[in-house]
């Protein structure tokens, strides 16, 4: 990014850039940053509040006057993440005895994830390995997994199953957006779902299931947020 406004202002274009990580900032050297101390992810800091978010953009326009390049200024408010406190999402109650209850969860989450899709204009982030219709198959690989940690007895490799617990995890951060009654904090749906629902469990045991049969780190570590490795 730094190479690239560089680029530009010798071309006679002013630019600007958003910051999350400031030690990156300071090295890259961009001609004109404004660093927010926002959780990743969120570089306007708050979802679902325009005024923030207007003054944000605001901030960093005002930097195109300066001419006394590279500058970097902090926005001066920060915005700490909030894994400790997991969002307050209801789960649906207990279905169909037959499957397990990972898999008779997910499959009850599936009308508030139809909403929130419906929400965001049919936009998800499921659908690296599977769609929402496979989502429930995916968990019963996993609980296979978490049975044994063999990736070929449950149908993964190292590939897959990343992108599998990537898919699954989408699945129910998506559904808890429609179950919440505001916008979340930054990780709190992710700590709701490693640290309270029943397939968060069954992807950390399969994690720990892969560490403990000494699968390569690359696999087992990166199947979990670097924050919610305190769960396996």
């Amino acid at each position: 990014m730094g190479v690239l406004a560089r680029v530009f202002e010798q071309a006679g274009m002013a630019t600007v850039g958003l910051s999350l990580v400031r030690r990156q900032a300071e090295n890259i050297k961009a001609p004109r940053m404004l660093h927010g101390e926002f959780p990743l992810g969120r570089p306007l800091g708050r979802p679902g509040d325009p005024q923030f978010q207007t003054d944000v953009i605001r901030r960093a326009f005002a930097l195109l006057e300066r001419s006394d390049v590279p500058v970097l200024e902090d926005y001066p408010v920060v915005i700490e993440d909030e894994t400790e406190q997991p969002a307050a999402c209801p789960l649906p109650p207990r279905h169909d005895p037959n499957v397990h209850r990972a898999v008779d969860e997910a499959v009850g989450l599936r009308p508030a994830y139809n909403r929130q899709r419906l929400a965001a204009s049919g936009r998800t982030a499921v659908g690296r390995l599977a769609d929402a219709d496979g989502i429930a198959a995916l968990i019963e690989r996993f609980v296979t997994l978490a049975d044994g940690g063999d990736l070929s007895a449950a149908g993964f490799d190292a590939d897959s199953v990343l992108a599998a617990a990537q898919d699954v995890r989408g699945y129910y951060e998506e559904a808890a957006l429609a179950l919440s009654d505001h916008v979340p904090a930054a990780r709190q749906v992710e700590s709701w779902f490693y640290a309270t629902t029943q397939t968060g469990a069954v992807i950390c045991a399969a994690a720990n299931a892969l560490k403990a049969a000494g699968a390569s780190q690359d696999i087992w570590y990166f199947m979990l947020p670097a924050a919610q490795h305190r769960s396996t």
